[in-house]
């Protein structure tokens, strides 16, 4: 760094969390197709099951992260989010 703090990189692999982020995808979309067409209790029904991936998927994190670094429920979740936009590929 400019200032001279030392940089400190934490490595962790991604593989627990590809089936997650991949379950999460699919479940974003069917919640934007749902916007188009469904009733308000379809489109909250689905939402709650994007949320509970979101959830599931930051706990994943959380737990692969646990000896490294402490975070809280906040923090995790916006990691998880910052890990699925990296990950997002243009269909």
């Amino acid at each position: 760094m400019a200032d001279g703090a030392p940089v400190v990189a934490h490595l962790f692999s991604l593989t627990p969390l590809r089936r997650i982020v991949k379950d999460y995808f699919m479940i974003c979309d069917s919640y934007y197709q749902a916007i188009r067409s469904a009733t308000p209790s379809q489109i909250e029904a689905i939402d709650m099951g994007r949320r509970g991936f979101h959830d599931e998927g930051s706990r994943v994190l959380m737990e692969r992260l646990r000896k490294k670094v402490r975070v809280d429920f906040g923090y995790r979740a916006r990691l998880f989010t910052l890990i699925c936009v990296l990950h997002w590929k243009d269909s």
